[in-house]
C-alpha cells in the first residue's frame, strides 16, 4: 500500500487480498492500492481558484481524451443508494485545516465534499482478510502469470518499447520490472479501477470502518494530495475514478505518490499516470529508484530453508527485510544457489505458502525488498518478478 505507504482481469477475480491470511489490500500495506484488487474480469499548491472541471493545462498546449472511467469495478447497489456525505463537523474540520493549501475558502472546499459518497463496498474492501484463509503462492500467481495477461504484457512492451528501454537506462530499474508492475496492478491499463476517487477517499477519510486499525489519518492525507494535484493539474475531482482506496492510473499511484514520484516522461509538459503510458513507465521507475532499487542487482536467489525448525525461525523473523549475509544464512543451514552465494549484500529468507503443500523459500535481496515498498507483500513482490520474467522469456523467445 504496507503502514500504508505502497498495489491488484484478473478476471472474475475476488479482491487480491482475499487470497491471503494476512491483509496485503492497498489500503493497509500500499501507497498505491490498485484497480484489480477490486476488480471482476476482468509539491507546493497551484494558484487555480478552483477543484472543480476544467481542461488540464499543459506547456504544449494539447489535450488527451480523459481515460479515467476505464476499467475496474464500479459501486455495487448498496453503494448506488449511498447518501451525499454532507457538511458534517469532520467536512468542515477538514475544509478549515486545509483552505490555506488548497487556495480555496473553508466554504468551497465543504462544498465540494459534501457531494462525495459513503460507499459501503468500500468499507468492505478494506476490511482484512477473514482469519484462517489459507495462503496459496500459486493460485496468487496464475491470476497474474497468464495468457490474456501476458499477450497484453508483450503487446504494452512492444508499444512503449522506446520508453521502457528510457527508463531503464535513466533510473536502472528492467523493463521486465515495471512491465510486471503494470501488469499487476492494473492488466496494463485494462482495469485502472471504477470508484470515484472522491467517493472512495471521503469514504476512509470520515467513515472508516470499525474491526481493525484506523487509518483515517492517512486517508485525510491522501485526499489533501487528491485536491491538491485536481488543482494543479486541472483535474475534476467529481470525475476521476480508480481503486476502492483511491489509486489512480496504470501503475495505481495515491494521490500523495502522483505528487512525489510522477515525472513527465514523454516530455508533453506535465505527468500524466492515467493517459499517457510513456509517463506510467517512467513514475513507476522513479518511484522505485527513489525507495533504493540498487541497478543490476537480482531480485532474488533460489535457495532451500534449514530443516531445523528454530534456525527456520530465526532466519524469517526479519520478514523481507534482507538481514544475513549469505555465509551467515548457510551457518544457520539455509542452502543458497552458486549466485545466492556470491551475493556481496544482504539476504531475507522469504517463506511463500502453498496452501496444504509445503512452503516455498526465495532469498530476497534489497531489491526485493524495494518491490515490497510499491506494496508490502512478498506475494505481491514474486508476481511482480514472475511476471516479468515470462514476458522476457517469450519476448526474447520472439513467441506470442
Amino acid at each position: 500500500m504496507p503502514a500504508l505507504p505502497h498495489s491488484l482481469v484478473a478476471l472474475s477475480l475476488l479482491p487480491v487480498s482475499l487470497l491471503l491470511a494476512t491483509p496485503v489490500c492497498r489500503a493497509q500495506a500500499a501507497e498505491r492500492p490498485s484497480a484489480t484488487a477490486s476488480a471482476s474480469p476482468a509539491a507546493p499548491a497551484a494558484n487555480r481558484k478552483t477543484l472543480t472541471a476544467g481542461q488540464r493545462s499543459k506547456q504544449t498546449g494539447k489535450t488527451k481524451p480523459a481515460r479515467h472511467t476505464k476499467g475496474g469495478t464500479a459501486p455495487g447497489s448498496a453503494d448506488a443508494k449511498a447518501p451525499a456525505l454532507g457538511q458534517t463537523a469532520a467536512v468542515l474540520a477538514f475544509a478549515a485545516e486545509h483552505a490555506a493549501s488548497l487556495n480555496q475558502t473553508p466554504e468551497q472546499i465543504a462544498a465540494l465534499l459534501a457531494q462525495a459518497r459513503i460507499l459501503p463496498s468500500v468499507q468492505r474492501l478494506i476490511m482484512p482478510t477473514p482469519a484462517g484463509t489459507a495462503k496459496d503462492w500459486m493460485a496468487y500467481r496464475d491470476r497474474f502469470v497468464e495468457p490474456r495477461r501476458l499477450q497484453a504484457g508483450l503487446a504494452f512492451w512492444e508499444a512503449n518499447a522506446e520508453a521502457l528501454a528510457r527508463a531503464e537506462e535513466t533510473y536502472g530499474v528492467p523493463a521486465e520490472i515495471v512491465l510486471g508492475i503494470i501488469g499487476v496492478e492494473t492488466f496494463y491499463g485494462r482495469i485502472m479501477g471504477g470508484f470515484r476517487i472522491l467517493d472512495a477517499l471521503a469514504t476512509l477519510s470520515f467513515d472508516f470502518p470499525t474491526g481493525r486499525s484506523d487509518r483515517s489519518p492517512f486517508f485525510r492525507e491522501e485526499l489533501h494530495q487528491f485536491l491538491l494535484l485536481c488543482q494543479r493539474d486541472g483535474l475534476d475531482p467529481l470525475a476521476l475514478k480508480g481503486s476502492y482506496a483511491g489509486a489512480l492510473g496504470l501503475g495505481q499511484f495515491m494521490p500523495g505518490s502522483w505528487m512525489r514520484h510522477a515525472v513527465d516522461f514523454d516530455g508533453d509538459g506535465h505527468a500524466d499516470l492515467i493517459n499517457s503510458p510513456a509517463d506510467a513507465i517512467g513514475s513507476v521507475a522513479n518511484f522505485l529508484a527513489q525507495h533504493g532499487w540498487q541497478r543490476a542487482l537480482p531480485t532474488d536467489y533460489t535457495v532451500a530453508a534449514p530443516a531445523g525448525t528454530a534456525e527456520r525461525a530465526q532466519l524469517l523473523a526479519p520478514d523481507v527485510r534482507p538481514t544475513f549475509t549469505p555465509a551467515q544464512m548457510q551457518a544457520l543451514g539455509a542452502r543458497l544457489s552458486e549466485a545466492g552465494q556470491e551475493h556481496t549484500g544482504k539476504l531475507a529468507l522469504i517463506e511463500l505458502q502453498m496452501g496444504d503443500a509445503a512452503p516455498v523459500y526465495v532469498a530476497g535481496t534489497d531489491n526485493f525488498f524495494v518491490l515490497t515498498r510499491y506494496n508490502q507483500s512478498a506475494y505481491y513482490a514474486m508476481a511482480v518478478i514472475s511476471l516479468g520474467r515470462k514476458l522476457g522469456q517469450m519476448r526474447r523467445a520472439g513467441t506470442d
